[in-house]
């Protein structure tokens, strides 16, 4: 026998499975990989799972892959639940993490079918990653889908910037015909990293037509803060959208002194 590593932990049986030539687990407070090596993996969401999950009920853990998308899921009940109602989910290409509710009880990749498949409390096999909308109820409902950037700011926060304009560059393609697509976009100004957010400068980015490759082409945003963060967020059913690399003019607007403007 070969000793791999010591001080490792399993969550769970179930904790553990094999994608793009590794083995990828959840132990009680990280989540290790081995190709290999064992390693620990990096993961922003650390804090955030690990602070609520209920370890009473860590046999309930149970991963499954995504390989479509690139994607190791892991399932586990949060820390006031006795069912499993949220996932963690590592894109082992991109190394990103994301997170989300979702109470499901048994998770099987695409294989030979067309789409992977879950199982949930309803004793219903459902397929995943069908269509744009949630179909696991009784009727069909939009899915609550946001993506919130990191704060920036200008000089590493020296001084205040005055933003004008914004150019989204997102696309709809994909939404279903007939649905008028849509999100919001949202810009998040501070006075200070402190600070709370100010009433956010909204816009509503909208395809005119379906399908389209074309959105709207500039919001014009104008503001004053020393730090400020963006979201971007849609709630209509019908709606999928791809955010690219959006672009912010902006310009110096005095120095930043103290906490406030």
């Amino acid at each position: 026998a070969q000793l791999l590593g010591d001080n490792i932990s399993i969550m769970s049986p179930n904790a553990a499975v094999f994608a793009s030539g590794a083995v990828y687990w959840m132990g009680v407070d990280k989540f290790y990989a081995y190709d290999g090596r064992v390693q620990t993996l990096p993961c922003d969401l650390r804090r955030y799972v690990f602070s609520d999950i209920s370890l009473v009920q860590s046999l309930q853990v149970f991963a499954g892959t995504n390989e479509g998308f690139n994607e190791v899921w892991w399932f586990y009940c949060s820390a006031d639940s006795t069912t499993v109602d949220r996932y963690v989910v590592f894109n082992y290409l991109e190394k990103v993490w994301y997170y989300g509710t979702m109470a499901r009880t048994a998770w099987s990749d695409s294989g030979l079918r067309d789409y992977p498949q879950s199982a949930d409390y309803n004793n219903r096999i459902l397929n995943q990653e069908y269509g744009v909308d949630d179909n696991a109820g009784d009727s069909v409902a939009a899915i609550d889908a946001y993506i919130e950037s990191a704060e920036f700011d200008i000089d590493d926060g020296d001084h205040f910037m005055y933003v004008y304009r914004t150019v989204p560059d997102l696309t709809f393609s994909g939404s279903t015909d007939g649905s008028d697509p849509e999100v919001t976009f949202s810009i998040y100004p501070k006075k200070s990293s402190g600070s709370p957010a100010g009433t956010p400068a909204a816009d509503t980015v909208s395809a005119a037509d379906y399908p389209v490759d074309e959105f709207t082409s500039q919001i014009y945003t104008r503001f004053r803060a020393r730090q400020a963060y963006i979201k971007v967020r849609s709630t209509k059913i019908g709606t999928n959208w791809q955010l690219g690399a959006p672009r912010i003019d902006m310009k110096p607007d005095g120095r930043a002194t103290g906490g406030g403007a």
